[in-house]
């Protein structure tokens, strides 16, 4: 450790950011978040290992206990939970200005990445060669997307009764079709419910204990200096509002209500409010109505948009850039169809990411003064339970639109029934999909690695002319 990672006097340097809100130079804290955003590979689970890595490990910036008391109210909150958790630490080192940074740096390289890769897909996507990468990577995600709900299920269902919500999750999902909403809002009722008649079902998450290094600068005993209050609280309410809502209105005023940005802004907006669990939970809902109500793309092209979200750092759900790139392109409007895309695109992501901004700036100063809410905490396991079903539902789709040709939706009242056409299945496909299963589970490579060689094996099979492609 270098002595400008590791000062001499950390409980003065933490005192001294108790009263002005700095910690550490605002500098070195930007040079440190560049550096994380691009390694911020693999989904929440490793993103948040980078942050653990780099912020309480190595620096020795933030204790383990106040890390992991930050990572649990972004959990609560909709929206990925990793970005919030860089915000909420940049706001502790370094105050609003670090707050910013930290949540900024943690996306824009995924924006940029996204943004070209998105522009190479409708530009090329017709080509043997890009068709052959995207078959490729389309069985990988079902592999991945897999991977997901057996490591948010080792995690959260310790109890036969999260067991059983999470299936009820599931069923409310892939059988009724009830709206995703209104899943989260039952599963939070029901954990309440869990934690008031059967706390002993709900065990609090593993910690780190000490290990013994230099101290932290922010202890995790200690409070930030910002206090909560009436006046900041509607100060920061109306001008993230503000921020939030101009872009959407401008749009809606420029191009109309029923223009496809208008549109794009509003559904992403409300998508934004509800993806509680991170990006796989909501990603069920945004891909059913993104392709079947709005039609902004096909359920083979979510796939592809989610295999190259997992390509590129940053949280997941910046998959719904791609998705209003390609809604956009195809319906311009009065605007050229590239530029409509890139309005598209942007204007959804500032819709998706500027209420992280908004949750972590109102509520840390609150959630600094709050230690073991056991309501907050039940509500919280009751939705980390329901999540595992809405994975669950999300692997199911993407199985069927990656491995099979045509699904058709039968309908069994009250019962709604996805079946593929066994005639249909792509064996090719199928191949790739059980070698990322391997890889992912057996070898137990990383994401990004599994991605090239499935990538590589999808091109490989498009130039000899394999079927299933």
């Amino acid at each position: 450790m270098t002595a400008t990672d590791q000062p001499p006097s950390p409980r003065a340097r933490a005192d001294r950011g108790a009263a002005t809100g700095e910690v550490i130079p605002l500098r070195q804290a930007t040079r440190a978040w560049f550096a994380i955003s691009w390694q911020t590979f693999g989904g929440p689970a490793g993103q948040i290992a980078v942050m653990q890595r780099a912020l309480v490990e190595e620096k020795r910036w933030i204790g383990q206990q106040r890390f992991n008391h930050a990572l649990s109210y972004c959990m609560l909150l909709p929206g990925p939970e990793a970005q919030q958790l860089a915000i909420y630490t940049g706001w502790l080192l370094n105050g609003t200005r670090g707050g910013l940074i930290a949540g900024t740096l943690f996306v824009l390289p995924g924006v940029l990445a996204l943004l070209a890769l998105s522009a190479l897909y409708v530009a090329f996507g017709s080509t043997a060669a890009v068709t052959g990468v995207f078959a490729g990577l389309a069985p990988a995600v079902v592999a991945i997307v897999a991977q997901a709900v057996a490591r948010v299920a080792q995690r959260s269902l310790t109890h036969p009764l999260l067991i059983a919500l999470a299936a009820a999750s599931f069923a409310a999902l892939a059988l009724f079709s009830v709206p995703f909403p209104a899943v989260i809002a039952a599963a939070a009722l029901a954990g309440w419910l869990i934690g008031r008649y059967k706390p002993d079902a709900l065990k609090p998450p593993n910690g780190h204990g000490k290990d013994g290094g230099a101290p932290p600068l922010i202890p995790d005993d200690a409070l930030h200096h910002e206090q909560p209050g009436r006046r900041r609280t509607w100060r920061i309410l109306a001008l993230g509002l503000v921020l939030w809502a101009v872009p959407v209105a401008a749009v809606a005023v420029l191009t109309g209500t029923q223009s496809v940005f208008t549109r794009q802004g509003v559904f992403f907006s409300g998508t934004a409010l509800v993806t509680f669990g991170g990006a796989y939970a909501v990603l069920a809902y945004v891909a059913q109505q993104a392709v079947q109500t709005y039609g902004w793309l096909t359920p083979k092209e979510m796939v592809s948009g989610l295999a190259l979200a997992e390509t590129t750092p940053g949280p997941l759900i910046m998959v719904v850039q791609f998705v209003a790139f390609l809604g956009a392109y195809r319906d311009p409007g009065t605007l050229d169809p590239w530029a409509a895309a890139l309005l598209g695109a942007l204007l959804t992501t500032w819709v998706t990411f500027v209420p992280c901004f908004l949750f972590i700036f109102l509520g840390a100063p609150y959630i600094e003064r709050l230690r073991g809410n056991r309501r907050i905490s039940a509500a919280l396991a009751g939705i980390t339970a329901a999540v595992v079903g809405v994975i669950a539902d999300l692997a199911l789709y993407f199985a069927e639109h990656a491995l099979f040709t045509d699904v058709d939706e039968k309908v069994f009242e009250p019962v709604t029934l996805a079946l593929p056409d066994p005639g249909t299945l792509r064996p090719t496909a199928l191949a790739i999909t059980v070698i990322a299963a391997l890889l992912i589970f057996k070898i137990r490579w990383s994401v990004l690695r599994a991605l090239g060689i499935c990538a590589a094996l999808g091109l490989g099979a498009a130039l000899a002319g394999l079927p299933g492609i």
